[in-house]
């Protein structure tokens, strides 16, 4: 069997069939936002709707400035066009309220916006206050009588912390009625005020976790309200959807009041979107990490335009503001307080690839981490040490227990399996949790057991299912230039690379350095498919073949030479009956 190496090309998106959509992206475009995000355009319309039966509209989304400004806007062009004043007029005459329909637009309670946002909001920004100083009373309006005759746009986090918040504004919606209420009741109001209709529609922003929050506190809003979802991305398949994408992105630094994309900046602003996005075949649509980056790069401009070494300078800049934590990892390693092997070859010790997340950490960094495995007589069991040690989670057992099932079903024993295993993460004294490196511990495992070195050139990341198939993980770019840089500060010699699932291939978008060494073939990846695969290059031996010398061959081997050794210690008695039994 031979393993192809991954061409420099896959390394990186392919922008060669859009080259014309670069050269023009500012031409006349159908509206974005009704292509990109069809169903949430659906929902924002049903809801804006005269005659929509519902008043609160649930939306995914985060919780940015961003988004509120995005999605208000949006509503505003799909409210019904009215030039009626809507709203009241309160009048105080000494120590009493009355209460009057506006006829102008600047009335004290009239509805001055058709939409309106607040990320965070407090009792008295809402529901406006009632002041009284000097026996002379004030009354202030708030976002609600703001928006009144409209769309009010909050955050699902402001409601779910203010419970007594929420439910009178619920409930004022629904009843389409304002009631003047003190916030605290041992403190009443100092006059009764009267109430005043209010015609309001209420969009609640938010994460999942924080829409659910809010659900715990209103079980019934689900039925209540209509749900939408703002799509993090977009597939990009054909030209027309990089148009559509290049549309996106002009609206935006339009309201932003940015400089535009000049066409050589194009290509390079798409392949930090892959990078974020993680797809090759998708760009994403959030416009906080959008309005970021042309913010960022506006710094790096001076022609009046943002421009492909401005996006590039901001980006390198970006990105070693925040790489300390990683150039320390480095350090322990080149200086040998971490060690991890990348010359030579060792029985049952791979290199495995991880992804560190610290907290407080914009980021996650790849890190390269040993894992090793000992075998010894015994009962068939594989210890995990990170398990036992209570630092391994649910999902790092779990794929423990499925690369144990494959290899019990691959070595078809009639019996119990003569060894015992003990597989640890070198040097790791944090929790270890997920799956992705069971390719690699299951490989470390079968070269303990065949007896077989595994070349420490190479790093492995990877889960594998029952059938021994490689499945795709997360974070492969990071844990790809995690290896990479170590192996470059000790000096590449075209041996290095990594072994990744084929899967994943769609996912990579490398950094500048690492696709030049692997132009160069000075650095591999190799895609998989199988734990065959896989340990054909790592052993340099097939896992299973039928004529030449292979690991499941060894491993059986030495299990019939261990059983022959323990017949041999039997009495002549069992002697003479155990090779009974087995004619």
């Amino acid at each position: 069997m031979t393993i192809k190496q991954l061409e420099w090309k896959y390394l990186i998106p392919e922008l060669s069939p859009f080259e014309a959509v670069f050269a023009q992206p500012s031409q006349p475009l159908p509206a974005p936002m009704d292509v990109l995000q069809p169903r949430l355009m659906d929902g924002l319309t049903q809801f804006c709707h005269s005659r929509s039966p519902s008043r609160f509209l649930l939306l995914t989304a985060q919780e940015d400035e961003e988004y509120f400004q995005l999605i208000t806007e949006t509503v505003k062009q799909l409210l019904p066009q009215g030039e009626s004043v809507i709203g009241s007029r309160y009048v105080i005459t000494g120590n009493g309220v009355t209460v009057q329909p506006a006829t102008r637009r600047d009335d004290n309670f009239a509805g001055r916006a058709r939409g309106l946002y607040q990320p965070w909001i407090e009792h008295e920004q809402l529901f406006g206050c009632v002041r009284c100083y000097r026996d002379v009373l004030d009354l202030q309006p708030g976002k609600m009588h703001e928006a009144n005759g409209g769309v009010l746009v909050l955050g699902a986090k402001a409601l779910a912390s203010q419970p007594l918040m929420w439910l009178r504004l619920k409930q004022m919606i629904l009843q389409q009625r304002f009631d003047w209420l003190a916030l605290d009741e041992t403190r009443p109001l100092p006059v009764s005020i009267p109430s005043m209709p209010l015609d309001l529609r209420l969009v609640i922003i938010g994460d999942r976790e924080s829409l659910a929050d809010l659900n715990d506190l209103e079980p019934d809003l689900t039925k209540l309200a209509l749900y939408a979802e703002f799509e993090s991305d977009v597939k990009i398949l054909a030209a027309e959807d990089m148009q559509n994408w290049c549309a996106y992105v002009n609206s935006l630094l339009r309201t932003l009041t940015l400089p535009q994309l000049t066409p050589d900046a194009w290509p390079e602003m798409v392949r930090q979107a892959v990078r974020y996005s993680g797809d090759q075949y998708q760009l994403p649509l959030c416009p906080h990490w959008l309005t970021r980056r042309f913010r960022e790069a506006v710094l790096y401009s001076e022609q009046g335009a943002i421009t492909a070494e401005a996006l590039y300078n901001s980006n390198r800049t970006r990105i070693w503001r925040e790489s300390y934590l990683t150039e320390r990892m480095q350090d322990e390693i080149s200086e040998g307080q971490i060690m991890v092997e990348t010359e030579g070859a060792m029985v049952g010790q791979v290199n495995a690839l991880s992804v560190l997340d610290f907290p407080g950490h914009p980021l996650p960094f790849g890190e390269p981490s040993r894992i090793s495995c000992v075998v010894h007589l015994g009962d068939g069991e594989i210890n995990d040490v990170e398990r036992k040690a209570e630092l391994g989670g649910n999902l790092h057992a779990k794929g423990m227990m499925i690369m144990q099932a494959f290899l019990m079903a691959s070595l078809e024993l009639d019996q119990q399996l003569p060894f015992s295993a003990s597989l640890v993460f070198e040097q790791s004294y944090g929790e270890v949790d997920g799956d992705s490196a069971s390719l690699a511990e299951l490989s470390a495992l079968i070269s303990a057991l065949s007896g077989k070195p595994i070349v420490q050139q190479i790093a492995v990341t990877g889960s594998v299912d029952q059938f021994g198939r490689v499945q795709p993980i997360g974070g492969v770019n990071e844990k790809i230039e995690g290896f990479f840089a170590l192996c470059e500060s000790r000096g590449l010699d075209g041996s290095h690379g990594v072994i990744i699932p084929a899967a994943n291939v769609r996912h990579l978008c490398l950094h500048e350095e690492l696709v030049e060494a692997v132009r160069n073939e000075q650095f591999h990846i190799w895609p998989v498919e199988t734990i065959d695969e896989a340990l054909e290059l790592l052993t340099g031996i097939p896992y299973d073949h039928e004529q030449k010398p292979n690991l499941i061959a060894s491993i059986r081997e030495r299990i019939a030479y261990i059983n022959q050794h323990e017949r041999l210690r039997l009495p002549w008695g069992f002697r003479w009956l155990n090779w009974f039994n087995q004619s």
